[in-house]
């Protein structure tokens, strides 16, 4: 059913009040601070077709409303006033990421935290799947006679913590001859394409064959690992107040300190939406009750530079979060593209 222009007035009146106060709204507090010029009547008369509709509930019969899932989703949407970011705010975002926007992954990390700062929520954080990076470089450094440590740079990332199985007998100047080798073979393919080659070695080069297999091994760590996970502010729960009962924060820790429930939530039915909202009493099972998650997947030259979500209350203050949100993604873009 479409809404008036007054119903609509009215919701949003009432969750910009509940984020406010806390407090279930009245029709007497509407009338007072909102509406002079509308009747109590009439405002009572709003409110009950409202919750008829599903969009608010009372706590007891003869308390105010409160607003439903459904009422946050249609704020979040199509209600709300958007909030702009002070000169100060856009001016801190912007002196973070041109200081570090050096490669993805610490554009990465350093957006969690810039989110959990300004919206003083927990920020969760899922960095983008390698499968699609390209490889840009090999190098092999010696480590011990038998061992060396692989330094794998992508469009996208720098990975160095892996140790490969090198022939003792091969000196310095065959391994680097052995990097040139597979850099010419893998330079500019993505891992999916690299994991899936094979490569026919001549009596030339089959001393570089324990390399490369153990190489491809290497690779195929990085491919089959999941997303990496950030996590920002997970004590900032504490500052709400609809976090002083016990089993909500046990619920909320629960997710925010595991991985592969990070990963669910962020990723689930997110891909191709600007701005998502997911409302934990609203069938999302995976996210704890009374809790929301606000999510946006930034790009940049085409490219996916990572999830991004902010997990509080449901109660909490949408207008910042997704000014903040998408702020953030602005820039990056910005800041990148022009790199």
């Amino acid at each position: 059913m479409e809404l008036s222009e007054r119903k609509k007035k009215i919701l949003q009146i009432v969750v910009d009040d509940y984020i406010d106060t806390a407090m279930p709204v009245s029709s007497k507090t509407i009338t007072q601070k909102y509406m002079q010029n509308v009747s109590s009547a009439t405002i009572r008369a709003e409110l009950s077709a409202l919750e008829e509709l599903g969009y608010l509930t009372q706590l007891h019969t003869s308390s105010g409303r409160v607003p439903s899932p459904e009422a946050y989703k249609l704020y979040v949407s199509d209600l709300m006033v958007k909030e702009k970011l002070t000169k100060k705010e856009l001016d801190y975002i912007k002196d973070i990421f041109l200081k570090k926007a050096d490669n993805i992954e610490s554009v990465f990390k350093n957006a969690v935290k810039v989110i959990s700062e300004l919206t003083d929520y927990t920020s969760i954080g899922v960095s983008p799947s390698i499968k699609e990076d390209r490889l840009r470089e090999i190098r092999f450094f010696r480590f011990k006679p038998d061992k060396a440590l692989v330094l794998i740079v992508t469009d996208q990332k720098l990975l160095k913590d892996n140790f490969i199985d090198v022939p003792e007998e091969m000196n310095t100047e065959q391994l680097d001859e052995a990097s040139a080798f597979i850099n010419k073979l893998f330079v500019s393919k993505t891992f999916q394409e690299i994991c899936s080659m094979e490569v026919d070695f001549d009596e030339s080069f089959s001393g570089y064959k324990t390399i490369f297999v153990n190489v491809i091994e290497a690779l195929k760590t990085y491919f089959s690992a999941r997303e990496d996970v950030a996590v920002e502010g997970q004590d900032k729960m504490l500052r709400h107040a609809d976090y002083l009962d016990v089993d909500k924060i046990k619920d909320f820790l629960s997710v925010v300190t595991s991985k592969d429930k990070i990963i669910d939530v962020l990723t689930e039915d997110n891909k191709g939406i600007k701005i998502n909202v997911k409302i934990g009493s609203n069938g999302y099972e995976k996210l704890p009750k009374d809790s929301s998650l606000v999510s946006a997947t930034y790009t940049a030259n085409g490219k996916e530079i990572g999830t991004y979500g902010v997990i509080g209350p449901s109660r909490m203050d949408y207008q910042k979060v997704v000014a903040v949100l998408e702020n953030v993604g602005r820039i990056i873009e910005s800041i990148l593209t022009e790199r």
